[in-house]
C-alpha cells in the first residue's frame, strides 16, 4: 500500500513531498498494533490512511495537481493550467470507485477588537475583512491582520503613536470625519492630463499674443529644466507628453475660441438686449478687418465681450459689413429685436461704409438707436484753435521730425543728453493718430529745449525759435492745455464706460475752460503749471497778444465742445440717482414710477447704491425689480465710445505683424478681447481620444 502511494505520488511531486509522505506513513503504521493488511482492510482504517495522507501532501508548499487513482485503473497525471497561486487539489478513489474531492481552502484571518490598539480597524466583508489604519486611511490586505505587521506598519509610519492607548484611536475611529463615506478619488491618466495641459498652455500662449512654435521651442524646455532641478529627471520625462507643436497649438485656440464663443451665444440668447460697437480697418496684409463688440446684462452685472473678428473677403461696403455680422446672427439664431443701439465713429452727417452699415441695422433693429462715439467728437473739438497757436504747433511737429527721422541725429542727440544731464534722452514722434497723447509730445519738447539748442545746426532754418521767448511761451501754454484734454481724454477710455460718465467729464471740463479763460484774463496762469514755471525762470510777463490768443483758443474750445456736447433735457436722470427723484419722470409710466418709489424707500437698496457701480447696482436689483431695472439697464446697455474696437486693433496689430501675415487671427482675439474664460475640462471631456506627444 504504502509503495502503491509513493508511485503515484512521484507522478505529480518532487523528491521532499515523497520523502515527507513516506516517513510520516512509517510513523503512523509502527503506532498501530496490527499487520498493515489488516488496517487496510477495514474500513473506518482506511479512511483514515487516506486522509492522513492528504493531510500530509495538502501541507506541502507545492502547488501542482495530482490524482491518485485506484490499483485497477490506468495512472492518468495532470497538471492544471491554472497559475502557481491556486491550490492543490488531489483526488483519492477507494476501491468501489468512488471519487472523493478534497480542496485547500485559502487561511482567513478574523479581526479582533484588540487590533484597535495598533490603530487598525476592519473593512469590508466581517468573514473575510482587510484591515484598514484609522490614521492614515491606508487599506492592507487579509494576510495582514496579524499583531506583528499591523505594529510595524505603526511603528514606522506613524512612530509619533506608536505609544498611545486603544483609547486614543477609539476617538480618532469615532470622529465625524472618519465616519463619512468614503469619496471615490478619479484620477487623470498621463494622456489626459496632458492633453489638459496642452489647452491651459496654449490659453496663455493666446493671451499673450506670441507665435505658437514658442510652446514646443521654449515653454516646454524650460518647463522640463524647472522640473528636472526641483524634482527629479523621472519627473521631468512627464512633460515631454504634452503637445505643444505648432498645429497642436494652433488647434488648441481654435477649440478654446469656439467654447468662448459659444458661451457667449447662449448668454446673447438669453440676455433681454445689448449694443453693438464696430469698427473696419486693413491689416498688415491687406485684409479689411471688422471688428463688432457687444454689451449685455449677465447674472448681476454688464459684460462686453468680442461678439466677432471677420475678414471681408470682397468688397469692404456697408453692406458688406452688414451681410457679415447678419450671418453670424442668423447662424447662431440670435434675435435683432433685442439689439438697443449702434456705437461707430461715423456721425449722422457722415456718408461712409459704416454709416451705410448702421442704416441696414437700423432697418432690422427697428427699436434700436444709433450713437456716435464720444472720443472722436472730442478729438474733432480739440482740432480748432487760433493761427498763431497752430503755426506753433506745427513748427514744432517740423523740430521733433527733423530729429526723429535721422536715426544718426537720434544718436547724437542721446549723447549730448546723456553728457549734460538731461532728465530725458530722447524726443516722442508725433503723429496724427487721435488716441495719441500730443501734450505728452510738446512737453518732451519743451523740456529738452536747452539740449535741442546746443544740438540744433544754426543752418536748420527753426532753430531760432528755441530762442524766441514768445514762441516758448505760446509752445508752454500748448503742452499744457494738451496735457489736460488728453487726461479728460483717457478718463472717459475703459470697460463699462456710460454716457452719463462722458457727459460728467464734457461737462466738468467745460466749467474748467470757463475758468481758465477767466483767470488768464487776469493774467494768473497758475493752471498752466509748465507757463507759469517758465514765466518764473525768464522772470517776464505775458504779452497781450498771447493773452488773447490762448483767451480765444479757449473760449473757442469751449463753443465747440458745446456743438459736438449739446447740453439736452435729459428724461433719463433717474438712472443716474434714482434717490434725487421727487417728481415722476416723463419717460416713465405710472407702473414703474410705483415701483421706483419702492426702490427708493428700501433703506438697503440706498446702502447698495452708495458701494456698487452703476451699471451693477441696476443688474443687482432685476431679480427684485424686474420691470424699473429693465428700462435703466436698457439705458445703460449702449457704447459711449469706441474704446474697445481701437485697443482691439491694436491687439490685432501686434498679433498679426509682417512676420505672421498668413495667420488666422481671429481665434486669438476672440481669447484676448473676451472676459469669458474657456471650460478647458469640458473641452477635454468632448475629447474621444487624447493622445500624448510623440
Amino acid at each position: 500500500m504504502i509503495a502503491h502511494l509513493l508511485c503515484i505520488l512521484s507522478y505529480n511531486f518532487n523528491t521532499s513531498v515523497i520523502l515527507n509522505v513516506y516517513s510520516k506513513l512509517i510513523m503512523f503504521c509502527t503506532t498501530n498494533t496490527l499487520p498493515m493488511d489488516l488496517l487496510l482492510k477495514q474500513g473506518s482504517l482506511k479512511q483514515e490512511v487516506e486522509s492522513f495522507c492528504y493531510q500530509i501532501v495538502s501541507e506541502s508548499n507545492d502547488q501542482k495537481v495530482g490524482i491518485l487513482q485506484s490499483e485497477n485503473e490506468q495512472l492518468q497525471p495532470s497538471v492544471s493550467k491554472k497559475s502557481e497561486g491556486e491550490l492543490s487539489r488531489v483526488k483519492f478513489m477507494s476501491s468501489s470507485n468512488k471519487i472523493t474531492t478534497f480542496s485547500k481552502k485559502p487561511k482567513r484571518r478574523k479581526y479582533d477588537e484588540s487590533y484597535l490598539s495598533f490603530g487598525f480597524t476592519y473593512f469590508g466583508n466581517r468573514d473575510a475583512p482587510h484591515a484598514q489604519c484609522v490614521l492614515c486611511k491606508k487599506i492592507l490586505s487579509n494576510s495582514s491582520l496579524a499583531p506583528s505587521k499591523l505594529r510595524r506598519h505603526l511603528e514606522t509610519k506613524h512612530a509619533a503613536y506608536k505609544d498611545k492607548d486603544i483609547s486614543f484611536f477609539k476617538q480618532h475611529l469615532d470622529s465625524p470625519e472618519n465616519n463619512k463615506p468614503p469619496t471615490p478619488k478619479i484620477v487623470n491618466t498621463d494622456n489626459e492630463s496632458a492633453t489638459e495641459a496642452s489647452y491651459n498652455v496654449s490659453y496663455h500662449i493666446a493671451l499673450s499674443g506670441e507665435a505658437h512654435t514658442i510652446g514646443e521651442l521654449l515653454i516646454k524646455p524650460c518647463a522640463k529644466d524647472v522640473v528636472m532641478r526641483m524634482f527629479d529627471e523621472q519627473y521631468s520625462k512627464k512633460i515631454d507628453a504634452v503637445q505643444l507643436s505648432n498645429s497642436t497649438v494652433a488647434r488648441r485656440i481654435k477649440d478654446l475660441a469656439a467654447d468662448i464663443e459659444e458661451e457667449l451665444v447662449c448668454r446673447l440668447k438669453i440676455c433681454d438686449g445689448f449694443s453693438l460697437q464696430l469698427d473696419e480697418s486693413a491689416d498688415v496684409s491687406g485684409l479689411a478687418v471688422l471688428l463688432v463688440f457687444v454689451r449685455y446684462r449677465f447674472n448681476k452685472s454688464i459684460e462686453e465681450d468680442l461678439l466677432l473678428c471677420e475678414s471681408l473677403q470682397s468688397n469692404a461696403t456697408g453692406e458688406e459689413i452688414f451681410n457679415c455680422i447678419n450671418s453670424f446672427m442668423q447662424k447662431h439664431e440670435i434675435e435683432w429685436e433685442k439689439c438697443v443701439d449702434v456705437c461707430s465713429d461715423a456721425s449722422r452727417a457722415m456718408d461712409g461704409k459704416i454709416a451705410e452699415a448702421v442704416t441696414l441695422i437700423k432697418y432690422v433693429a427697428p427699436e434700436s438707436t444709433s450713437s456716435h462715439c464720444l472720443l472722436y467728437r472730442h478729438a474733432l473739438a480739440v482740432k480748432i484753435m487760433p493761427t498763431s497757436l497752430k503755426n506753433v504747433l506745427d513748427q514744432a511737429v517740423q523740430i521733433i521730425n527733423y530729429i526723429k527721422a535721422r536715426p544718426h541725429q537720434s544718436r547724437l542727440l542721446k549723447i549730448l543728453c546723456e553728457e549734460m544731464g538731461a532728465q530725458h534722452t530722447a524726443l516722442l514722434l508725433n503723429t496724427e493718430v487721435r488716441w495719441l497723447s500730443r501734450g505728452k509730445v510738446l512737453v518732451r519738447l519743451f523740456e529738452l529745449r536747452r539740449e535741442l539748442l546746443v544740438f540744433m545746426d544754426s543752418a536748420f532754418r527753426l532753430s531760432d525759435c528755441l530762442t524766441n521767448s514768445s514762441w516758448l511761451l505760446r509752445l508752454a501754454y500748448l503742452a499744457d492745455i494738451f496735457t489736460k484734454l488728453n487726461e479728460v481724454n483717457l478718463s472717459m477710455q475703459g470697460k463699462n464706460v456710460t454716457v452719463f460718465t462722458v457727459f460728467d467729464k464734457m461737462s466738468s471740463l467745460l466749467r474748467k475752460l470757463e475758468f481758465w479763460a477767466s483767470s488768464v484774463e487776469e493774467e494768473n496762469f497758475d493752471c498752466f503749471p509748465t507757463l507759469s514755471d517758465f514765466l518764473t525762470e525768464i522772470n517776464s510777463t505775458v504779452d497781450k497778444d498771447i493773452c488773447s490768443a490762448i483767451v480765444q483758443h479757449l473760449r473757442g474750445l469751449r463753443s465747440t465742445l458745446l456743438k459736438y456736447f449739446p447740453v439736452t433735457n435729459d428724461n433719463n436722470t433717474w438712472v443716474r440717482n434714482p434717490f434725487t427723484v421727487t417728481v415722476k419722470p416723463a419717460s416713465l409710466v405710472a407702473r414703474d414710477y410705483e415701483s421706483l418709489i419702492d426702490l427708493t424707500s428700501d433703506s438697503q437698496v440706498k446702502q447698495n447704491f452708495s458701494e456698487l457701480s452703476l451699471n451693477d447696482f441696476w443688474s443687482s436689483l432685476i431679480q427684485e425689480y424686474p420691470s424699473i431695472a429693465r428700462r435703466a439697464v436698457r439705458v445703460l446697455l449702449p457704447f459711449a465710445t469706441m474704446h474697445l474696437c481701437e485697443t482691439g486693433f491694436s491687439y490685432y496689430a501686434a498679433t498679426k505683424t509682417k512676420y505672421r501675415k498668413r495667420l488666422d487671427a481671429a481665434p486669438h482675439m476672440r481669447i484676448r478681447l473676451s472676459n469669458i474664460t474657456p471650460n478647458i475640462k469640458r473641452i477635454c471631456d468632448k475629447k474621444t481620444q487624447k493622445h500624448c506627444s510623440h
